[in-house]
């Protein structure tokens, strides 16, 4: 709440508290980055399919948008990793 006098709530948290909060953090995005680079490549690979459809181009645009796809998964996912 705004009008809470402790900005940061973990202040109280005892050393092995924070430690223990840091490493369910980490293994929360572990798990995470692999779906957001599958993703990535599925969106980007699914609209080149629907462009191939209509503009009976295939499977040009599906390699096309897969391959944009990954490496926008990778730059995601080294956003994510970065450190802060």
């Amino acid at each position: 709440m705004p009008s809470d006098p402790n900005p940061n709530p973990d202040s109280k948290l005892s050393p092995a508290a924070k430690q223990v909060k840091q490493d369910s953090q980490q293994f929360a995005m572990a798990i995470e980055l692999p779906f957001v680079i599958v993703a990535a490549i599925g969106v980007g690979g699914g609209l080149g399919w629907v462009l191939d459809h209509y503009l009976h181009t295939k499977p040009v645009m599906m390699l096309i948008f897969g391959g944009v796809g990954f490496f926008v998964g990778i730059r995601d996912v080294l956003r994510r990793v970065a450190v802060k």
